[in-house]
């Protein structure tokens, strides 16, 4: 990267260092050589000064970790994360190359690699699997240190990453003091929404620490219009469109916290809690028009609904040497989530009178315990091992009702459910240096499952058991440029998750084709993929990157839900199935430059774009679009930040892109998915070198947000279809270092 440099003055230079060098050497001081009869001398033509600029490279950070690791992995620091000044960890990686979102423009939601999701992504926290239901943007970007992403999985990290792995990392233990301050205000729709987030790290003899704290009280509205149409043998029959106009208040209270003790060289102990306190508040009304108008089930609705979630986390880390130079680490956790939920529903009918409120109330408790050792050697000069374990065990229950003036309104569906999962993982992994063009990392990795769980369908055991061989490499042609080529050849799995294992079903409120209850399989069979990767990168002398690569993967028992006609007098049921095998591939681009690398006295702008181009299909299911579930086509990427030379003024902007796309899940269904282009900007004012004031905006461009999905079994044609308001997120912040 450029950095200034200070332009000097030969004017008396030479003088100036004679003296010093007779002081220093012990003879005629400073004041005896200027006291020397000058001899006349005649005045030189001097240039005038000049400015004097050096480029430079980084020689560490975040570009040379991603140049010096044997696995394709990128590194996301502190800088990065807090360019924009997002409300939300979920803006922040949607930034990224290869990452979309699933929620709506400007509203976060859960991160993908490679356009894959359900699962197809691992999820890590402090190197940690995050609990079912777990929500990312429940995270404030000012309590992350780093944001890890693998494109393979390895080993170490786990195998239940046929996508890749994303791995973020909370605020890591200092010696150097820390007290920083954050004031946001934000402004949507009309709508305020205050925030404060403070971090303060230190040090005291062999204890350093980090603790933080970020509290939001966040105000959106929301708009959305729903249609819903009906053919029975190509006869219309229903016709439907409502309104629903709706607002919500969250408050969230988020503490984080680092505390390690240096214990002696190379070993120490560390705790990490972490906790979320989280309540909701919502308001909705909603007018509806039908035809037939006297099959309607009602003509207005007003809801309201409250929910409440609460999370602790605990950690503990014992890292020790043995003698012979091994390095254990001890790793221990325990953690509970708690999810509370009450929605209420008052209806009107077309003559104005009320009908039957309705209540559904859910209640759903996780408590789980992680412990295992990891153990790490030098084998040999740039040779290196790793072997561990791995214990997990989970424990889930649910409590759901719903009601009808206080009396069920499903009674044959029972209300609880409770299900356990255990979890052992064992892995050796190899990483060396072959020699100066090669180096090369190796893995095995055994993972069993075990899921227990008691629901409508009595009580269910699911077992699975997975080996991952693993193999990546970097190939450096000449090892004094820049260019590396990286392979990687390995085996990964999805595991079903509780909810689609265990047969009680989650109701529906409007039970249709389009609209159907949601329940598990006890028989499915964990996917499991075979992938490989090739990429290769050149790293630019002033700290830039450009990369291209190509991915594939082949997955068997692919998991793919269907929804099947029911009996006379049943409900439309949605179910989970083993489907077959499917491929996915793509092609990755990804450039990072400064202007000046290739203008020299061009304004100091960094460049970052990316483009990753999907296919991928389901032999099963019959074309076209018969692709993976919510993968796009393509996703890219366009930003640049300019750093301005006469004013303490940084701006950038970002444009992220994901275009339209429609999947056909089974011969009778068919979901479609709207574009989500999504435009941010924000300008950063540096008052001093402890203070600063960002003004930033999220989703500029406010698209509406369209989701859709077709029914059709050649009789039955039905077809849904929302489209929601976005916004603009205005957001003011005020930085401190105190």
């Amino acid at each position: 990267m450029p950095f200034p440099k200070p332009a000097f003055r030969a004017h008396g230079l030479g003088l100036e260092l004679i003296a010093a060098a007779c002081a220093l050497a012990g003879g005629a001081s400073a004041q005896t050589v200027s006291a020397l009869p000058a001899a006349p001398v005649p005045a030189p033509d001097v240039p005038a000064p000049q400015r004097v600029e050096i480029t430079g490279e980084r020689s560490g950070g975040e570009m040379q970790e991603r140049r010096q690791s044997t696995v394709a992995r990128t590194v996301i620091g502190r800088e990065e994360i807090e360019r924009f000044g997002d409300a939300s960890l979920g803006e922040v990686l949607k930034r990224l190359p290869g990452v979309t979102l699933d929620g709506a423009p400007g509203r976060g939601g859960n991160p993908r690699l490679r356009g894959l999701g359900g699962g197809y992504t691992q999820i890590l926290l402090d190197g940690e699997r995050t609990p079912p239901g777990f929500e990312i943007d429940s995270i404030a970007p000012e309590q992350i240190e780093r944001i890890e992403i693998l494109r393979a999985p390895t080993a170490e990290t786990g195998a239940r990453a046929v996508a890749g792995t994303i791995n973020i990392v909370t605020r890591e233990s200092f010696r150097k003091r820390l007290n920083d301050l954050r004031l946001s205000l934000g402004l949507e729709d009309g709508r305020w929404s205050p925030g404060l987030s403070w971090t303060r790290s230190g040090g005291d003899g062999a204890l350093s620490y980090t603790f933080g704290a970020n509290a939001v009280h966040t105000r959106f509205n929301t708009h959305s219009v729903s249609t819903l149409e009906q053919d029975v043998a190509g006869m219309p029959t229903l016709r439907r469109q409502e309104s629903t106009d709706g607002a919500t208040e969250r408050r969230r209270l988020t503490l984080n916290g680092r505390l390690q003790w240096k214990l002696g060289e190379g070993e120490a102990f560390t705790l990490t809690p972490f906790a979320i306190l989280s309540g909701t508040d919502s308001r909705r009304h909603g007018a509806l028009v039908q035809d037939p108008a006297a099959t309607a089930p009602y003509t207005q609705l007003d809801g309201r609904g409250q929910a409440d979630f609460n999370l602790l986390r605990l950690s503990a880390q014992r890292t020790q040497r043995l003698g012979d130079g091994t390095r254990l680490e001890w790793r221990a956790g325990a953690g509970r989530w708690r999810y509370e939920d009450e929605v209420e529903r008052f209806k009107r009918n077309a003559s104005d009178s009320p009908l039957p409120g309705e209540s559904d109330q859910a209640t759903i408790t996780d408590q789980r315990w992680n412990a295992g050792v990891k153990a790490s050697t030098l084998l040999a000069d740039a040779h290196s091992g790793v072997a561990g374990l791995e214990l997990e065990g989970a424990r889930r229950e649910e409590l759901r009702t719903y009601l009808s003036d206080g009396l069920p309104r499903f009674p044959g569906y029972g209300t609880g459910l409770q299900a356990r999962s255990q979890r052992v993982a064992v892995y050796a992994q190899d990483e060396w240096e072959i020699n100066r063009h090669w180096a090369a990392h190796a893995g095995l990795r055994w993972e069993s499952i075990e899921t227990r769980g008691e629901g409508l369908d009595g009580g269910q055991r699911n077992r699975s058991a997975v080996w991952s061989p693993l193999l990546h490499a970097v190939w450096k042609p000449d090892p004094k440029r820049r260019d590396q080529l990286r392979m990687s050849l390995t085996r990964s799995y999805r595991a079903p998750a509780l909810n689609s294992l265990v047969g009680r079903p989650l109701l529906s409120v409007n039970n249709s084709a389009t609209s159907p209850d949601r329940a598990g399989n006890p028989a499915l069979r964990p996917e499991l993929a075979t992938g490989l990767d090739l990429s290769f990168e050149r790293y630019l002398p002033g700290g830039g990157l450009l990369s291209a690569g190509v991915f594939h993967r082949r997955i068997s028992d692919l998991v793919r839900y269907e929804t099947l006609p029911p009996a006379p007098g049943e409900r439309w049921v949605n179910r989970p199935h083993n489907v077959g095998d499917a491929t996915v591939q793509g092609l990755e681009f990804e450039a990072k430059v400064a202007l000046r690398e290739f203008m020299a006295p061009a304004p100091s702008v960094d460049l970052r774009a990316s483009a990753n181009f999907y296919r991928s299909r389901v032999e099963s299911v019959p074309g076209p679009d018969n692709r993976v579930e919510q993968q796009p086509g393509m996703s890219a990427n366009l930003g640049a930040d300019w750093t301005l030379r006469a004013l303490p003024l940084k701006v950038g902007a970002n444009l992220h892109w994901t275009p339209g796309y429609v999947t056909r899940l089974s011969p009778t269904e068919t979901a479609v998915q709207g574009r989500k282009p999504v435009f941010d900007a924000y300008a950063l004012w540096t008052v001093s070198p402890t203070l600063g004031l960002r003004l930033s905006a999220s989703n500029f461009s406010s698209p509406d947000y369209v989701r859709g999905s077709v029914y059709d079994d050649g009789t039955l044609y039905e077809s849904a279809r929302t489209v929601s308001r976005s916004y603009v997120d205005w957001m003011l912040r005020v930085e401190m270092k105190l």
